[in-house]
């Protein structure tokens, strides 16, 4: 039979899954996700893209603020869930919370555990240089993503991979991943291994002050942090153009040969050297207009060396 399921998720991430165990048949009797929060010229209060999907399946939404009280665990409590499946939510669970759905909660975490626990998986893995990403569904404790492990997703990460590309090659393995959990469960055949006590890394969340460029580092090193940070919040650097400095971020970029002075633009093709080594600039934005393709921003902006950015 169909299992009773309790949702909780916020992000886009969380979508494809919440769709792909509906379309399984499952009984998703209420959707946890964020509250409301004001956005776009108007300041409108706007539902979270999960939240949207259930509302559009038809499907009860909470946005609790805590699920730390008695009342809140009560009303969990009361929909008698046979699991919870969370996917991004936001939101620690508490013990009663865990405790209430008869066969647990169970989390999918987009990396490939013990390594980057936390918040900002998938940024810290570009970031970090890692060849190799993916998703588990993991059985969920009190601990932060230290549960045991039932399945794995894996890819190989790339240079060419921003945060938005793994983010979008993550999100649909994920789903299947879920779902193919979900049906385990229900046949009663879902198994798990607990996570190794070695390579624990954490996946702090991202500030927004570690997002500047710093040229001075190898090519490799500055390409990683450049799509590890895309296309939020971006990785920027400071261009002097027409006199003013103006700030850019970077969204996409390759390696490229050459090199220089760390920051020196060396063509005009958008290749500026870093302390080894250069990359080329593919994709960029500058502050208050819409992201663009290197060549068409050089139509309009032309640059030549020499040019030093910081």
């Amino acid at each position: 039979m169909p299992l009773r399921l309790i949702f909780m998720g916020t992000p886009d991430f969380a979508v494809p899954t919440l769709r792909a165990l509906a379309a399984a048949g499952h009984q998703i009797v209420a959707v946890y996700s964020r509250e409301a929060k004001p956005s776009g010229r108007g300041m409108k209060l706007q539902p979270t893209p999960v939240a949207l999907e259930a509302e559009r399946l038809g499907i009860p939404v909470l946005t609790p603020k805590t699920l730390r009280t008695p009342e809140a665990a009560a009303e969990f409590a009361g929909f008698q869930a046979d699991a919870a499946v969370v996917v991004a939510y936001g939101m620690i669970l508490p013990q009663p919370i865990l405790d209430a759905p008869k066969f647990g909660c169970f989390n999918l975490h987009g990396s490939l555990l013990p390594r980057w626990r936390g918040a900002a998986p998938i940024n810290r893995a570009i970031m970090a240089g890692d060849t190799d990403a993916g998703v588990m569904v993991m059985k969920m404790d009190i601990g932060l993503d230290t549960g045991d492990v039932a399945l794995t997703g894996r890819i190989a990460l790339t240079d060419a991979m921003t945060a938005s590309d793994l983010h979008d090659a993550l999100a649909p393995l994920g789903a299947g991943l879920m779902v193919e959990a979900m049906a385990l469960l229900e046949r009663g055949e879902l198994t798990f291994a607990k996570q190794p006590e070695e390579g624990v890394t954490y996946a702090a969340k991202i500030d927004k002050a570690e997002a500047r460029i710093d040229w001075t580092k190898p090519a490799r090193a500055v390409l990683r942090h450049i799509h590890g940070l895309s296309p939020f919040p971006g990785a920027w650097c400071e261009w002097p153009i027409e006199g003013d400095l103006v700030r850019v971020k970077i969204l996409r970029c390759e390696l490229a040969k050459g090199s220089g002075e760390p920051g020196a633009l060396l063509d005009d093709h958008l290749t500026i050297a870093c302390g080894d080594g250069a990359i080329r600039i593919l994709q960029l934005q500058r502050a208050g207009k819409q992201p663009m393709q290197a060549q068409d921003f050089l139509r309009g902006t032309p640059l030549t060396p020499p040019l030093l950015v910081c």
